[in-house]
């Protein structure tokens, strides 16, 4: 069985965090550098954006995760660190900065960034900021550092769970930031997970890698895919159970409870969009191939105008069908049925690729919750999929209209 638990990122055992302002923002309320430390040399995996464009900081990860472990994350927000020419040397230092002060080495250390794209990124403030930080690192410092990552985020975005691996008790935690620039092609924003399974860094990339497949790349808020996109994972085997090097029972559960507290992220991120006020998740059924469904569920989520008109709570199905025939699966739209539901309760809008009668006033209940699902149903084969989004609104424009100004 998979419980959630409390702790965040600092659920697992042996792992610690710290989030502060150094100095990098201008508004002093706001933290800007974070810490998160486990104990011992864990297994490290990772993944990234497929954008061609990439802050300095993923490059630097890639080098220092090529064996497979690592022992802390560092990571500032304010500024991306992409797009400049001495941004490789400041990602470099910053990891040198950080291992001086744990008393590590310099290749054990994640580096990760967020905020502006082509500002120069002053090293000054984070280098006084990383030996406070490191003072600071607490098992209950998981909000500072879920705080410390944040840019337009509006809400912090933590999850864990408490399983069980044979005898052992184990747990599994992690953070996130997105909420604008989201739209993966691999696993976008920043999630930074651990835990105190023993599992083989193959295994871990093995876990990972296959489960943003369902989760970090069925999210999207605006059709953006970042340049700083990162998710990783530290597993410190502290829990004790016989270490995962391959398939079978124990991988297994170790994929549920990932899977339930990526998903608990992606709700996050996609209900926290910029500007959002509504999280909305299609559920795609009956498609030929899963390929098809998760085409079409991508598809919905990112339709424009299916999201305005959810903001509108206007039951525009038409714009749902629209974005199912251009999203290039191959669906039969004559068997289409499409439902839109809430805790409002559900209403059927079409049936058979056409519209059916149904009450506009029930509709617009059904649509004025926060929480809103675009029921699918392709009735064309076994395969289904589901994706998060958001509703689109005035605010998404103020928001990025200046951004950096």
């Amino acid at each position: 069985m998979i419980n959630m638990t409390a702790g965040g990122i600092c659920a697992a055992k042996g792992f610690s965090a710290a989030g502060i302002h150094c100095g990098i923002r201008k508004n002093h309320s706001k933290k800007d550098l974070a810490l998160i430390k486990s104990c011992v040399r864990a297994s490290a995996a990772a993944v990234y954006t497929t954008n061609l464009v990439k802050g300095a900081p993923i490059t630097v990860t890639k080098w220092h995760l090529a064996d497979g472990k690592a022992q802390a994350v560092i990571c500032n927000s304010g500024n991306a660190n992409t797009c400049n020419a001495d941004g490789i040397e400041i990602a470099e230092q910053m990891s040198c900065l950080t291992a001086e002060a744990l008393g590590i080495e310099a290749e054990d250390v994640v580096v990760a960034s967020t905020g502006v794209i082509g500002q120069p990124l002053n090293l000054a403030p984070i280098a006084a900021g990383i030996p406070v930080l490191a003072e600071q690192l607490s098992e209950q410092g998981s909000d500072d550092a879920c705080a410390a990552i944040m840019t337009t985020d509006t809400k912090e975005k933590q999850a864990a769970v408490e399983f069980t691996i044979g005898n052992a008790v184990c747990h599994l935690g992690g953070i996130a930031k997105g909420s604008g620039m989201i739209h993966p092609n691999m696993a976008t924003m920043l999630v930074f997970l651990t835990t105190d399974v023993n599992i083989s860094p193959a295994m871990l990339q093995k876990a990972l890698s296959g489960d943003v497949q369902n989760t970090f790349n069925m999210t999207s808020v605006d059709g953006d895919t970042s340049t700083n996109d990162m998710a990783v994972i530290l597993a410190n085997g502290l829990a004790g159970n016989e270490e995962i090097t391959e398939e079978g029972n124990d991988f297994n559960v170790f994929m549920r409870a990932l899977n339930t507290v990526t998903v608990a992220l992606c709700r996050m991120i996609a209900g926290d969009g910029e500007g959002a006020t509504k999280l909305l998740e299609c559920v795609v059924s009956g498609a030929k191939t899963l390929a098809a469904a998760k085409t079409v569920a991508r598809g919905v989520i990112s339709s424009s105008l299916t999201k305005a008109a959810m903001f509108g709570e206007d039951a525009n199905w038409g714009r749902v069908l629209c974005a199912i025939g251009y999203c290039g699966a191959d669906v039969d739209i004559s068997k289409v049925h499409v439902a839109f539901q809430s805790a409002a309760g559900t209403v059927t809008v079409c049936e058979r690729g056409a519209g059916v009668p149904f009450s506009e006033e029930e509709a617009a209940k059904v649509l004025h919750e926060k929480e809103i699902d675009i029921i699918i149903d392709l009735n064309d084969g076994p395969a289904a999929a589901t994706a998060w989004g958001c509703d689109l609104t005035y605010d998404y424009v103020k928001i990025n209209g200046d951004y950096r100004t």
